[in-house]
């Protein structure tokens, strides 16, 4: 009877649930390609019962890069360590998806566990030289910050591009699920931010003029998408500052992203001010539901879901389509087949039938066992030893 493990079909790709990988930066590409760390990180997902695998932010060119960690779908190149990934997923019944974007404002700092701070002395020592930053204005992030360089309309015409080309090379490498990123203070939700974007041209001002380019973007890319395959885009509902972007604001771009062929919002928040809203247990699953029920338009719930329960009273109520994990996967690669488990979802008489067919048969074999041994207790693993 759970909600969660029912299939969720979005035009013509069907994932087997509803629970998902988050995309999370792992900060290990050299010179954007995929590796055999990324291989191993995400074909651990696969494995682990996710209906859809989301790959981590993926940089549309070098300059849209966060760090120098980054993956990268600017050049076709890429294509081949990515397309290994997608593949795997497929093969054990996950669903491959991509998020791709452009760091913006926050680009060229340090990778995370390495001070995400400005790049330094040291980075340079090493090779990792800082780069121009771009925005819609000439505003740092928050003080300490590169000062970013205004895009010109000769620079916006190549984001532009470069976003078409990164969704045809993602198309290439067999992902079936793409996502723009639009959230966390890079540079589209900087265009969205009344907080980041002050410019007097046709891209700032209104709300109209603000959401101009995100809208052109996805209206290009869903074109070059195939018409069969979903579209995401994550969103940033509301900025940290209440004087921010608003989550009316959100359901009205989600309205006019649905109307160019938007499938999903994935609603995270924050990105430029002091956070200002609640912060706990599943706080972003309000924003999902508002937006799923006022734009009419699947959403994806994050944010410190942490338990089976939780995860599927979310779906079951209604106020997602999708449950996406971040740390919760990363602390437990098989959450979803674990969840299945503490639900009842699994069969009684096959608890293992979902996992890999090659750790099933070892899973199965020592269930049986344990059963024959009763519960483990202290003074059960005495009574062995002693018996030696």
């Amino acid at each position: 009877m759970s909600k969660i493990f029912e299939p969720l079909t979005l035009r013509g790709v069907t994932l087997r649930n509803r629970y998902a990988l988050s995309p999370m930066c792992q900060y290990t590409a050299k010179d954007g390609y995929a590796s055999d760390y990324h291989a191993v990180h995400y074909g651990r997902f696969a494995l682990g019962g996710f209906g859809l695998m989301m790959v981590e932010a993926t940089a549309i060119s070098p300059e849209g890069r966060i760090t120098h960690g980054d993956l990268g779908l600017w050049d076709d190149a890429h294509i081949a360590g990515l397309a290994r990934i997608a593949a795997f997923a497929k093969a054990y019944g996950a669903t491959p998806g991509i998020q791709i974007g452009h760091a913006g404002p926050k680009a060229s700092i340090q990778r995370a566990f390495e001070g995400n701070g400005p790049l330094n002395d040291e980075d340079a020592a090493r090779g990792e030289i800082s780069w121009e930053v771009v925005s819609p204005s000439a505003r740092p992030v928050a003080d300490g910050w590169l000062l970013p360089m205004a895009l010109d309309a000769g620079g916006i015409a190549q984001v532009r591009g470069d976003f078409v080309a990164a969704a045809r090379r993602a198309q290439e490498a067999g992902f079936d699920v793409l996502e723009l990123h639009y959230a966390h203070g890079f540079l589209l939700n900087a265009f969205l931010s009344p907080l980041t974007n002050d410019r007097s041209d046709e891209y700032g001002g209104s709300f109209e003029n603000r959401i101009r380019l995100p809208l052109a973007i996805a209206r290009e890319v869903r074109a070059v998408w195939p018409q069969d395959k979903p579209l995401f885009v994550r969103l940033s509902a509301v900025d940290g500052s209440s004087n921010g972007w608003t989550i009316d604001d959100s359901v009205a771009l989600a309205e006019a992203l649905k109307a160019v062929g938007v499938d999903v919002i994935d609603c995270s928040s924050g990105g430029f001010g002091v956070y200002e809203y609640p912060n706990g247990y599943g706080f972003q699953v309000p924003f999902a539901a508002q937006i799923r029920r006022e734009a009419n338009i699947g959403t994806m719930a994050v944010g410190i879901i942490v338990d089976p329960a939780q995860a599927e009273a979310i779906i079951a109520s209604g106020q997602a389509d999708l449950v996406a994990l971040g740390h919760a996967a990363l602390r437990d690669p098989h959450f979803p087949l674990h969840a299945q488990q503490a639900l009842g979802a699994a069969s009684p008489d096959a608890a293992y039938a979902n996992w890999n067919v090659q750790a099933a048969w070892w899973l199965d074999h020592r269930a049986s066992k344990l059963d024959q041994l009763g519960p483990w207790t202290p003074a059960a693993a005495t009574a062995v030893v002693n018996k030696h």
